[in-house]
């Protein structure tokens, strides 16, 4: 059985949910109905360092928004897909795009929609508040909640295996 680190050394693409891994899952409206989200610096960072070593980075959501648009074209993320009720059609459709094999992907989710890519990826990964049935799934659990550093431990994870961090 390979170690996380080797799983980790594999991986070109690395894909997120954002409620419950970007931030903390919780929802903020405005009186008018607008939707307002909160990022971890940190988390942003991690991102930053993944695409500047030259590996890819998808955002596959459900939901629509536009503070997810602003927050990852801000950080130069290359896949920014919202609206995605099938999540492992979209990342077919990016192995396909980048030439890639599920062994080459991490991803990280939170809840129930993201087991249908968990069950695929090389490197399947969650937060620590993620619900029992994502856990069960997961290959590398973070020590962090989601918004609070869990995908800036992924990103760390990754790059330090790779030598690139």
């Amino acid at each position: 059985m390979a170690t996380i680190e080797e799983k980790a050394k594999k991986i070109k693409l690395l894909a997120f949910d954002v409620d419950g891994v970007m931030t903390d899952g919780g929802l903020l409206f405005t009186e008018d109905g607008k939707e307002i989200k909160k990022y971890n610096a940190k988390d942003g960072q991690g991102i930053a360092n993944c695409i500047k070593a030259g590996l890819t980075v998808a955002i596959i959501t459900a939901r629509q928004n536009g503070t997810v648009s602003h927050r990852f074209e801000n950080l130069k993320v290359q896949e920014i897909h919202q609206g995605i009720k099938n999540k492992i059609v979209k990342l077919d459709e990016l192995l396909e795009k980048y030439h890639l094999t599920y062994e080459e992907v991490s991803y990280m989710g939170d809840d129930l929609p993201d087991i249908c890519i968990l069950e695929q990826v090389g490197l399947a990964t969650c937060p620590n508040d993620a619900v029992d049935e994502v856990k069960s799934k997961c290959n590398f659990i973070s020590s962090k909640d989601g918004g609070r550093g869990a995908v800036r431990e992924l990103t760390d994870l990754v790059l330090k295996s790779q030598n690139k961090l």
